[in-house]
């Protein structure tokens, strides 16, 4: 986990061991979030195409879907661990820099005008996983410490007791660079909304 030449808080590298889980092949849609707001009386969020991203969820949004969706079928769902989103990211292989490989993908300029596209766009990486470090930010589960890395357990870490920003991944539209590499991290607090933030479910192995 982690990346010797990236950024700070991507270092030191260090090997994790997460426990057996499931992380949903697709990024929450407007779809799959006009279900859960139509049910919980939700206001209605700005969007584009049904199949695209859900976005404009802070991480409380996000976890409340995931409450609502454990109700629907019956199996806790929650979003990913940090160590847990980079594990899917690499798609089995160690220390490769995207989901892809190790070079950086060219988009045609027109896409990512507006907003995020519909899920699915690019070829899946080698689990099955599409937009992995592309189209939008991911919540995860942690709060985030730029300096956890130093004292993370081996064990399926579940990030800091505590904090102020809330972890997350992958790339956004809104940026320069369309996509991220597989190691990189990024938060906010949690309370806050933006455009290119959305999330993905994952839930455990019984």
């Amino acid at each position: 986990m982690g990346q010797e030449d990236g950024r700070d808080e991507e270092r030191p590298v260090h090997r994790v061991i997460v426990w057996p889980f499931r992380l949903c092949r697709y990024q929450v849609t407007n779809a799959d979030w006009e279900a859960f707001r139509k049910a919980t009386s939700r206001e209605k969020q700005p969007y584009v195409h049904l199949t695209a991203p859900v976005t404009h969820v802070n991480w409380f949004d996000a976890a409340a879907f995931c409450h609502w969706l454990s109700e629907q079928w019956a199996m806790r769902v929650r979003l990913p661990s940090e160590a847990e989103w980079e594990f899917a990211a690499r798609g089995g292989v160690e220390l490769q820099v995207y989901p892809w490989g190790n070079e950086p993908r060219v988009y045609p300029p027109a896409r990512w005008q507006e907003g995020p596209e519909p899920i699915g766009q690019t070829e899946p990486n080698a689990y099955g996983l599409f937009d992995m470090c592309e189209n939008v930010h991911e919540w995860c589960s942690d709060w985030y410490d730029p300096l956890y890395y130093a004292v993370s357990p081996e064990q399926n870490p579940p990030g800091p007791e505590h904090g102020k920003r809330r972890s997350s991944r992958g790339g956004a539209w809104r940026h320069h660079i369309k996509f991220s590499r597989c190691a990189a991290r990024s938060s906010i607090p949690p309370e806050f909304r933006y455009a290119d933030y959305g999330f993905r479910v994952a839930a455990g192995v019984v």
